[in-house]
């Protein structure tokens, strides 16, 4: 039996979203046409690699190890069909959020010669992308789960410690800290059991766990300018828990942001590139990164008094010390 690549890569397609109209949609076919070869995949090689009805996906135990042996065999085919790019850098944002973004000027500002190739993906799909050898270098929370699926072939280092302000409404006094529990919490994030819920959703319930908030979660919007409608709009009290990549463009526009009181959540951003040789490229733009860390004290973030920073605890072993 010869195995189909163009099978592989639609079942990859299914597999990173879940969902069989998104991974059509990506794959430009249409949602029949995909459930057609998925289902030719699955008898090619005898066996069920997916499990769906009409409201879920989801893989299989040997679907599951398949999944990882497909990502390899991508990944070497499309190795062998070219020849490495050693002048370019391929790199994804998660939104509009900051810490990727600065470390990229950082390095176009330290060689403009190189083409920076970007994208914008959440964490999961990055590190998709980067053990598919659709990304060089991923900036991303790393999560219990990303390390039992993927236990090798990558590697990652943590980067920034980059705290949660709580973003008031525009009539707030201008106050240093606020309680948690003074008012409701809002998040924009997509909520456990939606297709949409994600590493940073699971940051939040993880909080909202540690510390018996009930949180309202707000879907997530994904652009400042999105975030930023919704609150104005916004007619009852409560604070928006906010990335402080955000929470600084809110004070730019004079609506208060506060320390939280009790703990400092913190949300650990790593770089995460593959294993093996790296192109100088690549090399200089972890350096880099390293270095934008160091001199923005990255991984020591502002706190209100002596609020412990908190992190979720499957991420403390990748952290530093987390102290009072």
């Amino acid at each position: 039996m010869d195995l189909d690549l163009r099978l592989v890569r639609y079942f990859v397609a299914v597999a990173d979203e879940l969902h069989f109209g998104r991974a059509a949609a990506r794959l430009f076919i249409s949602q029949p046409a995909l459930s057609r070869q998925i289902r030719k995949l699955e008898d090619d090689i005898g066996v069920q690699l997916l499990v769906r009805d009409s409201r879920h996906v989801a893989l299989t135990p040997r679907g599951e190890r398949f999944l990882r042996q497909a990502r390899h065999l991508l990944a070497t085919a499309e190795q062998m069909l070219r020849e490495p790019m050693t002048d370019r850098v391929r790199i994804a944002h998660v939104f509009e959020l900051d810490t990727s973004r600065v470390v990229a000027d950082a390095y176009l500002t330290k060689f403009p010669e190189v083409h920076l190739v970007e994208s914008s993906m959440d964490s999961t799909r990055q590190l998709a992308a980067l053990l598919g050898d659709q990304l060089d270098v991923a900036i991303i929370r790393v999560t219990a789960r990303m390390k039992a699926d993927h236990p090798a072939g990558w590697q990652h280092a943590l980067l920034r410690l980059e705290p949660f302000w709580l973003v008031g409404r525009p009539d707030d006094p201008d106050r240093r800290s606020v309680s948690l529990h003074e008012r409701q919490i809002e998040v924009f994030g997509d909520p456990p059991g939606s297709a949409l819920y994600n590493a940073h959703g699971q940051y939040l319930s993880s909080l909202e766990l540690h510390t018996g908030l009930s949180l309202r979660w707000l879907g997530n919007p994904g652009t400042f300018n999105n975030c930023h409608a919704g609150i104005a709009r916004a007619r009852d009290q409560a604070y928006l828990l906010e990335f402080d990549s955000y929470a600084q463009r809110y004070a730019d526009k004079g609506i208060p942001i506060h320390h939280p009181e009790e703990l400092q959540p913190v949300y650990p951003w790593s770089l995460a590139w593959r294993e093996g040789h790296q192109p100088d490229t690549v090399l200089e733009f972890l350096r880099t990164a390293h270095e934008v860390a160091r001199l923005r004290r990255w991984l020591h973030p502002e706190r209100h008094d002596s609020a412990p920073l908190w992190v979720p605890p499957e991420d403390v072993s990748d952290t530093i010390a987390l102290t009072p």
